[in-house]
């Protein structure tokens, strides 16, 4: 990586963002350009650029853990995707985990 990625900057408060949740190791946002009517992004302030680099199962566990956790804080019924290299989708190298939720008969597609 050459110097700090996009949500680094976020989490440094460099750029700003519509924060949502924070503690002493994640942060989520708002989505800037939201999938669903609830789009949110959880992301860990410990640096991987991908979710399958996270080795440690308890660093996994607490991603997952927190990314429910801030889902339910903003809907009953939600989808948690990751997506996982270039060829995954994934735009921005720092692992993240997308909470999209807030359609009213459910998603259009199951993308």
């Amino acid at each position: 990586m050459s110097g700090p990625t996009l949500f680094e900057r976020i989490i440094a408060r460099k750029i700003p963002s519509d924060i949502v949740y924070e503690d002493a190791d994640f942060i989520a946002i708002k989505d800037i350009a939201p999938k669903a009517p609830i789009h949110l992004l959880v992301i860990p302030k410990k640096v991987t650029a991908r979710v399958d680099e996270i080795a440690e199962p308890l660093e996994m566990g607490q991603l997952w853990l927190t990314a429910v956790k801030v889902a339910r804080q903003h809907a009953q019924d939600y989808r948690l995707l990751v997506n996982c290299g270039q060829g995954g989708g994934q735009v921005v190298f720092h692992t993240h985990i997308h909470v999209l939720a807030g359609w009213e008969n459910g998603p259009d597609s199951d993308t």
